[in-house]
């Protein structure tokens, strides 16, 4: 069997290796891929979540988490961004952003939330783009609203985030340095934000962020403008994703599209089996820190390290019927949003939201939706990114 798990032309063409995977799984589920350098592909779900609850092990921050091969002299700054951190910075990060994803705090957002979806079902007629209308949308109202930004900048946040994740995608950026001028757009556009709110503050994300916590610690400012880069795209890029891939998922299974249209209720399910499926976040990347043995190859300290969610997601021996999509599966323990440990995606309640209310009031609202175009996907292997769904509403 051929294996290359990272060629974006094929994720471009056809999504995840799947086939690839499943061999792997059954064959080498850790295996040295070729690469610069060569990498070991982590394609297990019980190994993906063995790396992903240990940090000590497995870090985040020694090359960072992404793919690619970042110059020591970029690592420092990137570093302050919680996703390139290992505890205890990590935690102490982590507990001061908290305090803006608390359940009370999302659990607000629904009615929000419903009013969207609304309001943007409502503008779509006869022949549109799932992904440009109602998909890529969605999340970047709802990150307005978190951050107390006009719903007028929401076409900035979009351009920011293609240009950051689509950095291989002709469409979206024509060099990976339009993405680091991005990326500093974004740090502009929050420090502006961080002082509106210390000159006027207000009851949102943005605002208690900037503000001591109980024991006078704070965000600094390099720490508070890598949160909102972490935001714009990671709260924007899954949930766009997982949408636009279940809306496609569910026109190609259409009796599970059938099934949601009957009974919308069932959007609860289906969003944790969207995320299942989809997988948006295809990959991460980690450094082993010791000698250790993982899936019984001998990984030498400072290795690169990459899991792959898409093929744990798919893994027979913790779902049964992998390969079937089951708007109903339940139990669905998927690590679509991540392996569990430090790195648990903070926003996946909000994203479980999202996705719950939107694919409920399509289903109650345009049961007979229907795909009249070719999916166009994004050329990463990061992200499971759809570019165009051309459907019809009618």
């Amino acid at each position: 069997m051929h294996i290359d798990l990272v060629d974006q032309d094929d994720y471009a063409a056809s999504g995840p290796p799947h086939e690839q995977m499943r061999w792997l799984r059954e064959n080498a589920p850790v295996h040295r891929h070729p690469g610069e350098p060569d990498f070991w592909a982590v394609t297990r779900y019980e190994d993906v979540q063995h790396v992903s609850r240990h940090s000590d092990l497995f870090s985040s921050s020694r090359r960072l988490a992404l793919f690619n091969e970042v110059p020591e002299e970029q690592r420092a700054l990137q570093r302050l961004m919680m996703l390139n951190q290992d505890p205890p910075e990590h935690t102490r990060r982590r507990s001061l952003v908290n305090r803006g994803f608390t359940p009370r705090t999302i659990g607000a957002l629904e009615q929000h939330i419903r009013d969207i979806c609304d309001d943007l079902l409502d503008k779509c007629s006869g022949e549109t783009d799932f992904v440009t209308e109602v998909a890529a949308p969605l999340p970047l109202y709802v990150i307005c609203e978190l951050l107390g930004a006009p719903v007028a900048d929401r076409d900035k946040l979009f351009n920011w985030s293609n240009r950051m994740i689509g950095a291989q995608d002709p469409d979206y950026a024509e060099s990976p340095e339009q993405g680091g001028a991005a990326a500093a757009e974004v740090y502009a556009y929050a420090n502006q934000l961080a002082a509106q709110r210390k000159a006027n503050p207000k009851d949102d994300i943005v605002t208690k962020l900037i503000q001591p916590d109980e024991s006078g610690e704070t965000l600094d400012e390099n720490e508070f403008d890598l949160f909102v880069l972490l935001l714009v795209v990671a709260g924007n890029e899954t949930t766009r994703n997982a949408a636009s891939g279940g809306m496609l998922a569910l026109f190609e299974h259409p009796d599970q599209w059938e099934r949601l249209a009957a009974d919308p209720t069932m959007a609860k399910t289906a969003a944790d089996e969207i995320v299942r499926w989809v997988s948006p976040v295809n990959l991460f990347r980690r450094t082993a820190t010791a000698d250790l043995e993982l899936g019984g190859q001998q990984i030498r300290e400072n290795d690169k390290v990459v899991v792959f969610y898409s093929s744990a997601n798919r893994d027979t021996s913790v779902f049964p019927d992998a390969e079937v999509f089951d708007i109903g599966r339940n139990p669905n323990p998927h690590i679509g949003f991540g392996g569990g440990g430090a790195h648990f995606c903070l926003g996946n309640h909000l994203a479980k939201l999202e996705l719950r209310v939107l694919f409920e009031q399509l289903a109650r609202r345009y049961p007979r939706l229907r795909q009249t175009g070719e999916a166009r996907r994004l050329r990463s292997n990061f992200i499971n990114g759809i570019k165009e769904l051309p459907v019809s509403m009618s």
